[in-house]
This record gives structure tokens, sequence and C-alpha cells, in this order.
């Protein structure tokens, strides 16, 4: 059996040569180990289906300078070899993606910013709060709000570190000055320094909690990377809050992906004449989401440990989170 150093070599250089997502290579690199499935890649000798799904510029070279800049940064990553691996939510995201043909593929690796153990952060109390790029003052105070509620109360606050709701979410929970309160997910490496403006609490959500990405240092945000990274606050989260989102929007993309899960999910009504909250009443008309007024409301459907009644089979609307 390979040692950890090798499999962690050899998951970096993975993840230069094809998206996180791709099925294909997630299911060789379970049959095969991530050291020879790496090689195999590298030399061209892998299976047809696989190498069709790789690049061919990815070398080890990337992969160990992947690797020299997350120690750079302070960071580290994670792997299913390591103890702090969050095997116990991410087993659910494999099982959805085999029995139901979801595409997609569970992450070879995680690369993390902060002192937090990843699988501490991803235990059985913790939230995605997710909503609009373009949240108005009540989508953000109440993201806020709730944050500062909930991680008072012990539950880690996931989200995207993008601009409205998101950033409001994250300013809440590090408004407790509790440790390990919050968690960025982003959708390109941990030196992207995306968005521009969220540049200082990025650095203070690592100072104080994690910045998470299945993306190498150096890979640059993308359209396709934003719905990739749903998949991720979906499974690392023990329920989904919509705070502000269209009717078509990557918020309710995450939902709908977290009830598959059989995780809770939850949304936050708005004015009626509003087209930002159009997605969230619309999440609590079909039966997706739970109506959340409080933090209490979020508490208690963790509690419960169950996803809403009469949950809609499947759907995935297209879009940027937002």
């Amino acid at each position: 059996m390979a040692n950890s150093t090798d499999a962690r070599r050899a998951r970096a250089f993975l993840q230069h040569a094809a998206e996180p997502t791709n099925p294909h290579l997630a299911r060789y690199v379970a049959e095969v180990g991530p050291v020879d499935a790496a090689h195999h890649v590298s030399e061209r000798t892998a299976p047809a289906d696989v190498l069709a799904e790789t690049r061919l510029g990815a070398n080890w070279m990337l992969a160990e300078a992947s690797l020299s800049t997350a120690a750079q940064l302070g960071a580290r990553f994670v792997i299913p070899e390591d103890d702090e691996w969050p095997a116990d939510t991410l087993v659910d995201l494999t099982t959805l993606i085999v029995e139901h043909d979801i595409p997609g593929a569970a992450p070879l690796g995680l690369w993390v910013q902060g002192e937090p153990q990843l699988d501490e952060l991803a235990a059985a109390r913790s939230v995605a709060i997710v909503g609009s790029r373009a949240g108005t003052d009540y989508g953000k105070h109440h993201a806020q709000e709730f944050a500062d509620a909930l991680v008072s109360r012990n539950v880690a606050v996931w989200s995207g570190a993008g601009y409205g709701i998101d950033g409001a979410a994250h300013r809440g929970a590090l408004a407790t000055g509790r440790l390990a309160g919050t968690v960025a997910v982003l959708a390109c490496g941990l030196d992207g320094g995306y968005p521009a403006g969220h540049v200082d609490l990025l650095r203070r959500i690592a100072e104080s909690g994690a910045v998470v990405s299945e993306y190498p240092p150096g890979v640059p945000p993308a359209r396709h990377r934003f719905l990739q990274r749903h998949r991720l606050l979906a499974a690392l989260t023990t329920a989904t809050v919509v705070v502000e989102a269209g009717r078509r929007s990557g918020a309710r993309h995450a939902a709908g992906l977290a009830a598959e899960l059989g995780r809770p999910v939850l949304a936050v009504p708005g004015p009626l004449s509003s087209t930002v909250s159009a997605g969230c009443h619309q999440l609590i008309q079909d039966g997706t989401a739970r109506l959340a007024t409080s933090a209490d409301d979020i508490i208690a459907a963790i509690e419960e440990g169950n996803k809403p009644d009469a949950a809609p089979e499947t759907a995935h609307p297209a879009g940027e989170a937002g």
C-alpha cells in the first residue's frame, strides 16, 4: 500500500489532470488507488474513457508546485487517507452519485487553510447558508442574524464567500468571535483572491475558521466551478438554508442537491413582490424546503435530521452561485 505522502502527491497531480467532478477518473482511482491511477494517467496508459477526460498538459511539477504554494499559504491538502477526512459526510455524496446517476464525483482531496480539523467542521452541527449575490438589505440582515445566532449555539456556518448573502453569513458568524465558526468553500484555488472585494474577509475566515477548495492553488474561478462546489456545500453540512434566490439560481441548485442527499433544506420568505425571493417561495411551495423564520427553526431541522415531506424528485436549475 502506498504511503500517505505518495497518495497526497498523486491526488494533487490528478486534480490538475481533470475537473474534480470527473466520474471516470473517480471510479478509476477507487479501482486501482490514487498512486497507480496517477502514474497511468501521466504515462497515458489508463483506460480510454479516463484519458479522454484528462488533460495532456498535466505533470508532476504542477502537483509539487501546488503543494509548495499551499504550504506557503499555511494550508494543507487533506485527502481520504488522512484521519481528518470527513468520510462520514461525504459517503452520502458518493452514494447519491452512484445510485441516482447524478453527474459528478466525490472530491479527490480538499485544500484547507485554517487550523480547525475538517472532519470536525463538517460534524453533526453545521449549516450552509446560501443566496443571491445581489442580496437586498433585508436578506443580508437575516443571513447575518441567523449566522450569528447559529454560531453562538455551536453550529458552524458554511458558505461560498461571494458577495451578497454569502458575505453577510460569514460576517455574522465572525461577529461572535468564536473559533471554528465559519467555513468558506471556494470555486478556485486558495490563492485565487476571488472575489477581489472579499480578500480581507477570506483572511479573517482562515484565521478563525477555514477556507476550503477542491481546486489546487493557481486554478482560476469559472462558471461551472461555482455549480460544482455546491455539491460540497450540500454534502459537508447538516442542513442548507436559502436566503434570497431567484427561480433559476445557484442557491436553488445547492438546495436541490441537499434535498437529494436527505439533508434538511430551509428557505427564508421575502416580500411577495420580490423577484430575488421568488426561488425561496418556490422551494417552500413545492415542498423542497421548510419555512425558516428564526435560528430556532434551523436548529429544530438539524435536530430532527429529516428532510421535508414531499421533496421533489430532481431539480438542477442552472446558474452561478446566487
